[in-house]
């Protein structure tokens, strides 16, 4: 499981556009010095921002790109999404039959039930958040993010250790 350059990127460039406070946005030479990206790179992944709803262009000498909702009504799954697709979809054991046609285990897998359930989790936190809860500092959004967790005192534990631990 891996999350791809284009949803990292992706994700940041929305994040930057919502912290932004000029309301001309920002242009694509700006957004690439502030994530350290090639121009290149930015116009493509405004792009499909822009082509998926989730910024719109301002036109002209002064023009950029900025939110074409609000940040609280950006859902932060959908996103991800539009960038590179969920990790596990109804197409993902036909791509992965090894030399067969067919997956040999195409009627009975459990490995496929682990999928499901990792994506159906995944989806089930990911519909929580939106792009507002993002446009903080990493301490505050930890904070925001951990609130969204099931109330499973453990299991927040396990979580925290891991993207938080103590120093």
């Amino acid at each position: 499981m891996k999350i791809t350059a284009q949803e990292e990127y992706g994700l940041r460039i929305l994040i930057r556009l919502a912290a932004c406070k000029d309301t001309n946005g920002m242009s694509i030479p700006q957004l690439s010095e502030a994530e350290g990206l090639t121009g290149t790179y930015v116009a493509k992944l405004t792009r499909i921002l822009r082509m998926k709803g989730f910024i719109n262009s301002t036109p002209g000498y002064k023009g950029g790109y900025v939110l074409a909702k609000p940040a609280k009504e950006i859902v932060i799954n959908d996103a991800l999404k539009a960038l590179g697709g969920p990790m596990f979809n109804s197409t993902f054991c036909g791509s992965h039959t090894g030399t067969m046609k067919l997956c040999t285990n195409s009627v009975d897998c459990s490995a496929r039930s682990l999928w499901q359930m990792i994506q159906y989790t995944l989806d089930q936190l990911l519909d929580k958040v939106t792009l507002h809860d993002l446009v903080n500092s990493e301490k505050e959004s930890i904070k925001i993010l951990y609130q969204m967790l099931e109330p499973d005192p453990a299991l927040k534990r396990s979580i925290m250790q891991i993207i938080a631990p103590e120093q």
